[in-house]
């Protein structure tokens, strides 16, 4: 496995490369490399921007590598697109996996842009891509810094190689970019959102604190996987020190994930059963956030953090690690607080954020470049140049 390893990543480097040829089209059709399109950061950001485009002019389709459908895919196709399944790039995979591609690209010479959106693990698709000719193979960096799972040595290695197979360079953000590229030479899309989805509404906050049980309780939330990147355990530990303060704290948590069985088991080790609530996956996110007083996102790290952006325009009071980058923030309500830090100061610094006014006025929000009403035009023209 380890020669086969090192034959693909060679092959990757040095074979010949062809550059994108410039044209004119009237529709393109852009293919989208993901791992699913279940309802998460990435996957959603994604969907702001396939609804916004002009789909008679640029069209997205999608190559997911699960087997299953996914939360998007129906609206996927309701909106003229197409899902594709390809194996998943576990290691043992990868032999099917490249037979896989190589009928994939056979069948399908209609792609002439392959866009993939799965960090240093984008290098396999963009192999394949490049083996097979695809002019315009682009690679997007949407993260800080790699979990540290079963592929991490993997994942190093196609991260080092992923200028060798990807012609095109996109990024969240600029820590991003530099992370994945090694280097100043690409461009950032903003992780953009329907901003008015968002924004603040006194009538929503109540009727969803009634539908959730709310009354006066001092609500923290927090929305993301549960994985070892959002940082939960110590999230958790953080509100048992807000609980010593405010007896009535309640912390929701939207996502779902590898981690939840230990963090279960952990709420339980602190005695906050009647205190956290697992919401699991949400369709009503906007919702959500207008129910909460302050959002906490503790990550070990991200690249743009599209959950911070949707907090802010909906007003919130957000408390970020220091290894959140800071372009996130556009609101005056945003501070960021190192992971050094204790719990106990944490809890005092979320504390402080409590009672602090939230106003629908969006003289400040409408001009930030997160809004997808204004910022798909960014990719779209990106993609028309081609």
């Amino acid at each position: 496995r380890t020669r086969f390893i090192q034959e693909i990543f060679s092959r990757g480097i040095n074979g010949d490369d062809r550059t994108a040829q410039k044209g004119e089209r009237t529709v393109i059709r852009i293919l989208q490399v993901v791992n699913d399109m279940h309802r998460a950061g990435l996957e959603t950001m994604l969907m702001n921007y396939y609804r916004n485009i002009d789909r008679e002019r640029v069209q997205f389709d999608f190559l997911t590598h699960r087997p299953e459908k996914s939360d998007y895919d129906d609206e996927i196709v309701s909106l003229g697109g197409k899902v594709y399944y390809a194996p998943r790039l576990y290691p043992q995979n990868y032999p099917a996996y490249f037979k896989y591609m190589k009928q994939f690209w056979a069948e399908h010479p209609e792609y002439k842009i392959v866009h993939s959106h799965i960090d240093s693990m984008s290098y396999l698709p963009l192999l394949t891509a490049k083996k097979a000719g695809v002019p315009v193979r682009i690679a997007h960096s949407h993260n800080t810094s790699i979990d540290k799972d079963f592929k991490y040595i993997l994942k190093q290695l196609f991260r080092y190689g992923i200028n060798s197979v990807a012609n095109y360079h996109l990024a969240c953000g600029s820590e991003a970019g530099r992370f994945l590229y090694r280097n100043d030479d690409f461009k950032v899309i903003p992780n953009a959102v329907d901003a008015e989805q968002f924004y603040f509404n006194a009538d929503v906050r109540a009727d969803k604190r009634k539908e959730l049980g709310l009354t006066d309780q001092f609500v923290i939330g927090h929305v993301g996987r549960l994985s070892y990147q959002k940082n939960h355990r110590f999230l958790l530990k953080i509100f048992a020190e807000i609980v010593k303060k405010e007896q009535n704290a309640i912390l929701l948590l939207a996502g779902t994930g590898e981690k939840e069985q230990e963090l279960r088991a952990l709420v339980e080790q602190l005695a906050l059963n009647n205190q956290v609530v697992f919401l699991g996956n949400r369709s009503d996110v906007a919702e959500l956030y207008q129910a909460m007083d302050v959002f906490v996102l503790p990550s070990h790290f991200e690249g743009i953090p599209v959950v911070g952006v949707e907090a802010q325009f909906a007003d919130l009071p957000c408390v970020f690690s220091d290894k959140v980058p800071s372009e996130v923030a556009f609101s005056e309500k945003v501070c960021f607080l190192p992971l050094s830090d204790s719990p106990e100061a944490w809890a005092n610094r979320i504390i402080a954020c409590r009672g602090q006014g939230r106003s629908s006025d969006r003289n400040e929000i409408v001009n930030s470049h997160y809004d997808i009403k204004t910022a798909y035009k960014i990719l779209q023209d990106y993609y028309l140049a081609f």
